[in-house]
């Protein structure tokens, strides 16, 4: 049931909406079927980077000199200038070798931090932005990846339209359903829209292996809500509009926002991990795709809907044949009943 490659348009996948116990088949360009004027969409405009990376390191040794083969994947930059990357083979290269990757990119290894390589590129800024869209793949999560490689299509599926801030190694999939006809057709319908940022990591496909939840470590990524953005969604919430973010990473972070129990402008990391017992400030439902089973995903829908309610869900979705993950179909979860 794994989707490997996106619905044509993007508006065409299917939407299941569950509305309190009620549970119904639609379609994503339907979805203003299901919101009112006055409620406020919240979208995540991180962009993708092409974070996936083939390179050669050479080496001088006592036969004459040898190239080897090395993957790359982009974490995160760090404060020092430095990347945090997952490499392969981390331990058949040695700290201050040089991988290169074009002509123009290349990256030398500057020490390794709990089994991530640190590396250092010899370009920064525009320069690097550049050379890394030339020689990148965009980097398909692994339950695509093995089933087939990452190619030119997927940098336009694997963005969402509205892209701006450059900085995730993941997508926020539920977005990648909108195409410009929605967003017109929402604006038409008298429902707003407001952007976040969250550069989603890899850790977002991290399995929890614990048996107690609360022990779990979750990933930190970063995010801001703006003054502008908190703004928005406040007066929203002041009349009496639900605010629907798109996507669990839009959910994180403007429940980040809210601790206090009122959205803030906030900046920073956060590494929130919602599961059942949460207490949501901001969010009224969700649109989002289907997860992956034991993710802390998961653990964030059944939150927001009950955990036997979402099995039921998910029970619906697998005997309909919807198609899951991140190319996958799409999901609306209201937790109240119907007005």
């Amino acid at each position: 049931m794994i989707a490997t490659r996106p619905a044509r348009p993007r508006s065409s996948a299917r939407l299941l909406v569950a509305q309190g116990d009620a549970i119904t088949d639609a379609i994503v360009r339907d979805l203003t079927d299901w919101l009112r004027p006055g409620d406020r969409l919240v979208l995540n405009d991180t962009r993708v980077i092409p974070a996936r990376l083939s390179g050669l390191r050479h080496r001088d040794g006592a036969e004459g000199p040898t190239a080897a083969r090395i993957e790359v994947t982009l974490l995160e930059p760090r404060a020092d200038g430095t990347w945090a990357a997952l490499l392969k083979p981390l331990k058949k290269i040695r700290d201050g070798e040089v991988i290169v990757f074009s002509d123009a990119l290349s990256a030398a290894l500057e020490g390794r931090e709990e089994g991530q390589a640190l590396l250092r590129f010899n370009l920064a800024g525009g320069d690097f932005d550049a050379a890394l869209a030339e020689a990148g793949q965009m980097p398909l999560p692994p339950y695509i990846a093995a089933k087939r490689p990452a190619d030119a299509q997927d940098h336009e599926d694997y963005q969402t339209v509205w892209a701006r801030n450059s900085g995730a190694v993941a997508a926020p999939t539920a977005s990648l359903h909108f195409d410009d006809d929605l967003l017109a057709r929402i604006a038409a319908h008298g429902v707003e829209t407001t952007h976040v940022t969250l550069h989603v990591g890899a850790g977002t496909f991290l399995p929890v292996k614990v048996e107690d939840v609360t022990t779990h470590r979750m990933h930190a990524e970063w995010g801001e809500v703006t003054e502008k953005a908190a703004a928005e969604i406040a007066a929203t919430k002041a009349a009496g509009g639900r605010i629907i973010p798109v996507g669990t990473t839009a959910l994180r972070l403007i429940e980040s926002a809210a601790r206090d129990g009122a959205i803030a402008p906030w900046r920073g990391e956060t590494d929130i991990f919602i599961y059942p017992g949460f207490t949501f400030h901001v969010t009224d439902a969700l649109m989002t795709n289907f997860h992956l089973p034991k993710s802390t995903l998961l653990m964030l829908v059944s939150a927001l809907m009950g955990q036997e309610r979402m099995r039921r869900v998910y029970a619906h979705a697998v005997a309909e044949d919807y198609r899951f993950f991140s190319y996958g179909d799409a999901s609306l979860l209201i937790p109240g009943r119907p007005a």
